[in-house]
């Protein structure tokens, strides 16, 4: 189980040989809610649906979920909120928290994903997603599996 930890912005995995392994996050800078374009992080209990980058080379980009290149520091625009590395993209479970209608995090296409801007990890700055350095989300995305359960909370 994958358990968020938004104050703390922390991610913690426990795995099931019993090991734990924490790592710092990014959250969303709007805070939390579950609400369809309010670029916010979704609370409640989530599950992966889908792992997206399987054996990808390290910052490589995503558009669409596809790869589409290699994230260059220096060359590329350090504004824009790329998504990097691995994706493991959430499904919430509770219906009408964060499942189904304005409040579907799958629909809302909200990840965990790595990140180039590693200076800011720890901070809340992203725009709903989950930011990871993308190191630790090789890590993670290589130790966990689809459908595992994913809790966010404050």
């Amino acid at each position: 189980m994958i358990r968020i930890l938004i104050e703390q912005q922390r991610l913690i995995h426990h795995r099931a040989s019993g090991v734990c392994h924490e790592y710092i996050i990014s959250t969303a800078k709007q805070g939390t809610g579950n609400q369809r374009n309010s670029w916010q992080t979704p609370l409640g209990m989530h599950r992966i649906h889908q792992q997206i980058g399987h054996n990808m080379p390290l910052h490589t980009v995503f558009r669409g979920r596809k790869p589409c290149g290699i994230y260059h520091h220096g060359v590329d625009d350090p504004e824009k909120d790329w998504i990097l590395t691995r994706i493991l993209w959430l499904e919430g479970m509770q219906t009408g928290i964060n499942r189904r209608g304005q409040r579907d995090t799958r629909l809302r296409y909200i990840y965990i994903h790595g990140t180039h801007d590693e200076a800011h990890l720890g901070s809340p700055v992203s725009h709903g997603c989950i930011r990871m350095h993308p190191e630790d989300m090789v890590e993670l995305f290589d130790a966990c599996c689809e459908g595992e359960r994913v809790l966010i909370s404050p």
